[in-house]
């Protein structure tokens, strides 16, 4: 999974603001069954996706592009996978359907997946209630870290 994530900064990115769709092309999952999470770090897991980032952003600078670009990071319960993906949007306007929030904690997100032992799938005994969106203690929404491959000098 590590190679995989790395390997993303070998793929071309679309960068459209005028055709959201074509940045589709950008979204990348990752999987991997419990017995193989086991064997994974949290720390380089997060270290994969920072150094893709870096270079990510050094790669959009050297293509010339001179807008808004993020890279971003969540984990897909449902489909039990670290996605990520890149586009044109501001980490206030990714283009999700759910309510989300932009968090500095990569590494809360990939705990998270590293964790889930039956990814894709949600124990019948694991079901949590789900919480009032006015509950203090309770963040709302898809956690997803995002970094700025705004190029330097801007």
């Amino acid at each position: 999974m590590l190679k995989d994530i790395r390997a993303i900064v070998t793929e071309p990115v679309v960068l459209s603001p005028d055709n959201p769709a074509a940045e589709e092309t950008n979204t990348n999952w990752f999987g991997a069954p419990p017995h193989e999470r086991i064997s994974l770090s949290a720390d380089e897991v997060v270290a994969a996706f920072e150094e893709a980032a870096v270079a990510l952003r050094r790669r959009v600078t050297g293509d010339g592009h001179r807008g808004t670009a993020t890279f971003y990071v969540w984990h897909d319960t449902v489909a039990g996978q670290l996605r990520c993906s890149a586009g044109t949007r501001k980490p206030s306007d990714l283009p999700f359907q759910v309510d989300y929030r932009v968090t500095e904690d990569l590494r809360a997100i990939v705990v998270e997946f590293l964790e889930d032992r039956a990814p894709g799938a949600i124990v019948w005994g694991e079901l949590e209630p789900v919480p009032f969106p006015d509950d203090p203690e309770t963040e709302p929404g898809l956690a997803v870290w995002a970094y700025d491959l705004t190029p330097f000098g801007r």
